[in-house]
């Protein structure tokens, strides 16, 4: 078993991205931040509802009968389950897969394919909790799984990962390199034929190359010189110029003659 289990994903565009498992460690401080919280919520709730209880005793009484207690203990527990569960369902949904003990743990709960979990899938993962905490056997599930997934998460196809920092800027990284090839193709090319389009796509690739995979950074950047080539009519790429470094020159140059989007 390895220490950090590693999950990728490819998005629509072909990106591969790489995550790490959130493991049982962070979950565990994640549910006991969460259980605190829950508990201080079903605090209120059981004193909220004792006072009612006997503040609105003849009340019941006519209502359920003389078995009025059997029915308003009933009705704690249904309501409390309900509270119990809506915790989760509605965090996770609200928050994209977080609650307040995964925000702070810094993990996140997404779908198998990397998409963010909705309505369905929080509410199967919070039905099956209890089954989950029976005996930890939710424990042994996420301990000895290949993507540490617990009961909840086999049934609504999910898995939980660590949060991925957020890009601290969006002004992107041009190489020197990149200048001299920009410059060559200002004098031979003819950027009008890329639309803003095509030029938002070699944007987003240079934002987000940095947490790609080398594999798949390669074979995008690759991927995507090809088509700049072929809607520039560019016969060939100046001589000992990467790819990566080619579509830094066409960013700088198609922003040159005013077409460019604004960072």
């Amino acid at each position: 078993m390895h220490l950090f289990n590693k999950i990728k994903f490819r998005t629509p565009e072909s990106v591969e991205l790489e995550f790490t498992l959130a493991g049982i460690g962070n979950r565990a401080w994640a549910l006991l931040i969460d259980y605190h919280v829950l508990a201080a919520i079903m605090t209120v709730f059981i004193v909220v509802w004792v006072t009612l209880a006997v503040q609105l005793g003849d009340f019941w009484t006519a209502i359920f009968g003389k078995q009025v207690s059997l029915w308003l203990i009933a009705i704690a527990l249904i309501t409390g389950f309900a509270i119990y569960a809506g915790y989760f369902v509605f965090f996770e949904t609200l928050w994209q897969g977080q609650t307040p003990g995964k925000r702070f743990a810094k993990i996140r709960v997404v779908r198998d394919d990397g998409r963010p979990v909705g309505l369905q899938q929080a509410t199967l993962r919070a039905l099956l909790r209890p089954i989950d905490e029976f005996f930890y056997l939710g424990s042994l599930f996420i301990i000895f799984s290949d993507r540490e997934k617990r009961v909840g998460d086999l049934a609504a196809g999910t898995i939980v990962i660590q949060a991925q920092k957020p890009l601290a800027s969006t002004t992107l990284t041009i190489s020197e390199e990149a200048k001299p090839v920009y410059e060559h193709l200002l004098q031979v090319a003819d950027l009008s034929p890329l639309l803003p389009d095509d030029f938002a796509v070699i944007r987003e690739y240079l934002l987000r190359r940095s947490v790609m995979s080398t594999k798949a950074r390669a074979s995008l950047a690759l991927e995507l010189t090809k088509q700049v080539k072929d809607i520039i009519d560019l016969e060939k790429l100046p001589e000992n110029v990467v790819p990566d470094v080619f579509l830094e020159g066409v960013y700088l140059a198609y922003k040159e003659t005013g077409d460019g989007a604004r960072d």
